[in-house]
């Protein structure tokens, strides 16, 4: 059809069959100035292009190695939809990529999101956003852009899914693990997690359901929060307090305590014939996790393998570091505690 030609009486919409051009248009309206709030030397947000451009001299590397990462909420999401706190879940998706890119000693430098939907609802798309922003303040990255899908008949109305895509540079040669330099006797330092994070919330949500417990009730292991608050507690972000002790030369090894928990993650950071030997009674169990355990009867093994039980992210350091690295972060904020060591395998 041309353009001068006339749509045909009683003819199709894109609006009729569910997706509300117009909608999205004043979401990126609403996500402008969020966009712009994440800017940082590199980068200079601008939504509405076919892509972002990223200088990696201005944001002062010299010989780097680019470290991309993408990963999702899972499905913590539903319970978001389900009691309608959208607020936590883009700091959540930002966490997951961020922490994965400085567990190779990656800074992050960028942040692109995917959100699906089956009905586009501005407020909670806007919500969601302004956490993903929020996230990316917390871990220096700039939000340069993203896609929003209003797929109906794909997704429930009401429904929706995030993506996350970030990406990071090291200067070559930085990056970690630095397996050749670890030997037994190394330290771990455990950094402590909010919560279980963004993993296991298939088996959180079976926990709950077993329990009897609906989302608005008190939560049995935190005072004065309802079992949604305290569950959607957003992923904690380590990227400021740890990224100059990588740069500083002081981090053997590192590892985000994810899906695989305790178990499967750390001997992704760990030189072949050595493992990492947790003191297991060297850090407080959280009293989410404690719930979890007692209520849908969890196996200690099962717990450490599917949950991060109060360790959200580990260094492997020497011996002779751990000091210095411990202060440096509780002088951060952060918690953080000697939770075990290598040993031979």
């Amino acid at each position: 059809m041309s353009d001068t030609q006339k749509p045909l009486e009683n003819g199709l919409t894109y609006a009729d069959a569910g997706v509300d051009i117009d909608a999205g248009e004043m979401l990126v309206e609403h996500i402008k100035p969020l966009a712009k709030s994440t800017a940082r030397p590199g980068s200079e947000p601008s939504l509405g292009g076919f892509g972002a451009l990223f200088d990696l001299k201005a944001a002062g590397f010299e010989d780097p190695l680019i470290v991309t990462t993408t990963d999702g909420v899972g499905t913590k999401l539903k319970i978001a939809i389900e009691t309608g706190r959208h607020d936590g879940v883009g700091i959540d998706l930002v966490a997951m990529c961020v922490n994965d890119l400085l567990a190779q000693g990656a800074e992050p430098l960028l942040f692109l999101d995917y959100y699906a939907t089956g009905r586009l609802e501005i407020d909670a798309a806007r919500r969601v956003v302004a956490g993903i922003a929020e996230g990316c303040r917390q871990a220096g990255c700039a939000l340069v852009g993203g896609e929003t899908a209003e797929m109906p008949g794909m997704y429930t109305d009401g429904d929706y899914d995030l993506a996350g895509f970030s990406l990071g540079a090291v200067e070559r040669g930085h990056a970690l693990p630095y397996l050749d330099r670890q030997a037994a006797g190394d330290i771990i330092i455990g950094l402590a997690s909010t919560g279980p994070h963004s993993n296991g919330y298939s088996l959180v949500r079976k926990v709950v359901e077993k329990s009897g417990l609906a989302w608005g009730d008190d939560a049995p292991f935190a005072k004065d929060r309802s079992l949604a608050q305290a569950l959607m507690e957003p992923t904690r972000i380590y990227v400021k307090p740890v990224l100059p002790l990588m740069k500083a030369g002081l981090v053997k090894g590192a590892a985000h305590i994810t899906g695989g928990g305790l178990i499967e993650n750390p001997p992704r950071c760990i030189a072949e014939g050595l493992k990492a030997s947790f003191d297991w009674d060297s850090w407080p169990m959280p009293q989410v996790f404690q719930w979890l355990a007692e209520t849908g009867g969890i196996s200690d093994h099962e717990m450490r393998r599917t949950f991060n039980c109060g360790v959200g992210f580990m260094l492997i350091v020497a011996p002779e570091n751990a000091e210095p690295v411990l202060a440096a972060l509780l002088n951060a904020g952060e918690v953080a505690f000697v939770c075990g060591q290598l040993e031979a395998a």
